[in-house]
């Protein structure tokens, strides 16, 4: 008897030091990613002095925006990192809010790469290889068409960034709110001052960036084995018994996570197998796609008032797609149409697979911020010789 009061005491004195201990190591983690933002920021405001023009006119056609942000999310394989690096280009002032805005939701569709990806590593198997791209692709389909219903409207009436403009200022009313979080941060700045002064603004800005990354694979790989490493097997019994339970389990692993990328690449493998069917891990990843835009809130927490309204556009963004194509029921049946023919249409041309992330995810970007650079600095040429 005395012996099972000390072994529950030992088991309770164990339990409470791995509660502390991961609490502390997710509170390093979290410091060491607000510390990026701002070592990010403050090197490209010192990067940015004297070429401010240059980053406007980069930025300023909405379509060049989008395609960078696709792109190099493509790369990073992480939209996270797009959207901190912009909610930190913004909050340094090197980049305007309306310009930025296009940059974020480009990244919604870079981010779908990875999913991607990953089902075309069930090639080798013919029964899987068609699902397996269809439950990687169905994330690609939901953003690309969230983006054409919703893109042409922000560049016309710019109705995203107005909403949000009038929710940040909401939050400093009488400059209270500001002037707590700025004595709050001082720490970090003037960390952050010290690190920029002593190393540069290139070093830092790369330093930051490499911090960020690690920052958001290593939160992400840490609580994923938290999360889901012990009920992995049960997993999709959980996650996954109706629509409303999927939704909910995607929303929150993925703000934990803060990684859509890694959340929506469980699915692929459960779908393949036959364990979970296409439209409830559609539903999952609809989950996810609100709790991505997590890490750009908490980014912008110690930032300006511009930064935290493009934080609220992404999660405005997020969530009107999701109000489109998971409240109207014929609405969410399209992107899961469309990616069981593109699965369909992969196995029978292997080829496909590969070309369409080539060419969508890379190929079509490059090209289109080629031309339109191209297309842009033309009529400065004929100004010119016009002159001459």
């Amino acid at each position: 008897m005395i012996g099972e009061i000390f072994l529950s005491s030992d088991v309770e004195k164990n339990n409470y030091q791995s509660i502390l201990s991961r609490t502390l190591v997710i509170g390093v983690s979290i410091l060491l990613f607000l510390l990026s933002i701002e070592l990010m920021g403050l090197s490209i405001a010192k990067m940015a002095e004297g070429w401010t023009n240059s980053i406007s006119r980069v930025t300023e056609n909405p379509f060049v925006g989008l395609f960078i942000g696709l792109l190099s999310t493509a790369l990073l394989q992480s939209s996270s990192t797009t959207t901190s690096i912009a909610v930190a280009a913004v909050a340094s002032s090197a980049i305007s809010l309306e310009n930025a805005i296009p940059i974020v939701i480009g990244a919604n569709i870079g981010t779908t790469i990875t999913s991607t990806i990953i089902s075309m590593s069930y090639i080798s198997k013919q029964k899987e290889f068609r699902k397996a791209v269809a439950a990687g692709t169905s994330h690609d389909f939901f953003n690309i068409l969230t983006v054409l219903i919703l893109f042409p409207l922000e560049v016309n009436y710019r109705f995203l960034e107005r909403i949000s403009a009038y929710i940040s200022s909401s939050l400093h009313v009488g400059g209270s709110i500001q002037n707590e979080i700025v004595a709050s941060s001082s720490f970090i700045e003037t960390s952050t001052e010290w690190f920029v002064s002593a190393a540069g603004p290139i070093i830092s800005l790369l330093a930051g960036i490499l911090l960020l990354f690690g920052c958001i694979k290593f939160i992400s790989k840490w609580l994923y084995k938290i999360l889901i490493g012990k009920t992995k097997d049960r997993f999709e019994n959980v996650v996954f018994k109706n629509k409303y339970r999927a939704f909910g389990w995607g929303l929150v692993i993925t703000s934990i996570a803060q990684s859509s990328s890694l959340t929506t690449s469980i699915i692929v493998p459960l779908v393949a197998t036959g364990k979970v069917k296409i439209k409830k891990a559609f539903q999952f990843i609809m989950g996810a796609n609100i709790g991505t835009t997590i890490t750009a809130l908490l980014a912008a927490i110690f930032q300006s008032e511009a930064a935290i309204s493009l934080a609220i556009v992404h999660f405005l963004f997020n969530l009107t797609g999701v109000m489109i194509f998971f409240l109207i029921p014929f609405m969410s049946e399209i992107p899961v149409y469309l990616a069981k023919k593109m699965g369909k249409l992969t196995m029978r041309v292997r080829l496909v697979g590969f070309a369409y992330i080539l060419i969508a995810f890379f190929l079509l970007p490059f090209t289109l911020i080629y031309f339109s650079e191209s297309a842009e600095k033309s009529p400065d040429t004929v100004e010119i010789l016009s002159e001459d």
